[in-house]
C-alpha cells in the first residue's frame, strides 16, 4: 500500500520537488518593484486582472515568448507572485452563429 502511494506521488512529480521549495513563501514586496523586475527580466506586462471577494487584485502578466506570472495584490498594498511558468498562449474566442 505504501509503495503504491509513493509511486502515485512520484508519478505526479511531488517527490521530485525539494522540501524547501514546497515550503518557500511566495516572493512578495512592493507591486511596482515586482512588475518592474518582471518587465526587465522577462519582458512581461499586464494582460489581465480581476478583483477577488476580499478586495485583492489578481493580475496576469505575460510576454510575447510565452512566459507568465500571476501576481496577487492585497488591500494593504503588499503584492506576491503566486505562480509563474512558460508556454502561455492567448486564444481568441470563437464566435458561434452564422456570422462566425
Amino acid at each position: 500500500m505504501a509503495y503504491r502511494f509513493a509511486a502515485a506521488l512520484a508519478a505526479m512529480g511531488l517527490l521530485a520537488m525539494p522540501a524547501a521549495a514546497q515550503e518557500r513563501p511566495a516572493p512578495c514586496g512592493d507591486r511596482g518593484d515586482l512588475v518592474s523586475q518582471l518587465k526587465d527580466k522577462y519582458h512581461e506586462s499586464q494582460t489581465g486582472f480581476g478583483m477577488t471577494g476580499n478586495g485583492s487584485v489578481v493580475e496576469l502578466l505575460t510576454s510575447d515568448n510565452g512566459s507568465w506570472t500571476l501576481v496577487l495584490t492585497f488591500p494593504n498594498g503588499r503584492s506576491c507572485m503566486m505562480a509563474a511558468g512558460e508556454g502561455w498562449d492567448m486564444k481568441k474566442a470563437k464566435l458561434a452563429g452564422k456570422d462566425a
